[in-house]
């Protein structure tokens, strides 16, 4: 057996295929002494590991023995190949494969030097030094021009800036394909908000000219965007729903599509239950 594959079991799964998960894809072949496939795909799959030298890990696990483990994965027939990365499945097969195939199969899970770029990037942006991941993906833009995430994780820093025109600029060059993904749709909502937000006007004095006139709809949806902008989610939503009470139709239904694009930007937060629940008591 090579360095890079490893028979598993439910002793050492967690070392070797969840935390080796973090450093590089681990690809988990389930398989039995009885499988006839299985026969054919294991070699292939240890010459692999072998010829790639770490850049992806092989665990194989004997399904028979691990049954606990096979079900936890979803298993039903085998040969069953699952790629874990960081912690999850991103990629999976079943039944044998040529050699062709299997490369294919590795190239979609083993990160180019742009995504590892992405990832450096990333831990730059936690650490707080946001102009140093933006040089990082910089870098891997270059090394693979085409990598529309690269754009996207810099469309997110420049919002953290509040380099709205480049972020918006780097979200409109985006694929038709790549628009519709929800992160990118979380980061139009937010950016929406963010531009929204630099209507003229603070907080104090938009709360001023609402309590002169209940009905400034201008001014309510100027401080629903400063709030959203802002993280006050709830409290944004709160002025939006306010307006669709005052008049759901002013100005094309703008309150009520507003509301919808803090959904977007929240994405499966409690929130977003909540508040279609009085939004459609307030539509009613």
């Amino acid at each position: 057996m090579g360095q890079f594959a490893f028979d598993v079991d439910a002793t050492n799964f967690q070392n070797i295929v969840i935390d080796g998960s973090q450093k590089v894809p681990v690809v988990v072949d389930f398989w039995a002494p009885w499988c006839g496939p299985c026969k054919s795909l294991k070699p292939i799959l240890e010459k692999l590991a072998d010829e790639f030298q770490g850049k992806f890990i092989l665990a194989k696990v004997n399904a028979d023995e691990n049954q606990a483990l096979a079900a936890q994965f979803g298993v039903r027939g085998i040969p069953d190949v699952k790629a874990v990365y960081q912690g999850r499945i991103v990629d999976e097969f079943s039944g044998a494969l040529p050699e062709s195939a299997v490369r294919e199969f590795l190239a979609r899970i083993i990160p180019s030097p742009a995504d590892e770029l992405r990832a450096k990037a990333a831990q730059q942006r936690a650490g707080g030094d946001l102009a140093g991941a933006l040089q990082t993906l910089g870098e891997a833009s270059r090394l693979d021009e085409k990598n529309e995430n690269v754009r996207v994780d810099a469309a997110e820093i420049l919002l953290d800036l509040n380099d709205l025109d480049e972020a918006r600029r780097l979200l409109d060059s985006l694929s038709a394909v790549h628009q519709t993904d929800d992160r990118v749709l979380r980061l139009r909502a937010r950016l929406s908000f963010a531009l929204g937000s630099q209507a003229p006007g603070n907080e104090a004095e938009l709360r001023q000219k609402i309590a002169t006139r209940p009905d400034d709809m201008e001014a309510r949806l100027a401080l629903a965007n400063l709030l959203v902008a802002a993280g006050r989610h709830a409290e944004g939503l709160e002025e939006l729903l306010e307006m669709v009470r005052l008049d759901r139709t002013w100005n094309e239904e703008a309150a009520r599509k507003q509301i919808l694009a803090v959904f977007n930007l929240l994405g499966a937060h409690p929130l977003v239950s909540e508040y279609r629940r009085k939004l459609a008591s307030a539509l009613n």
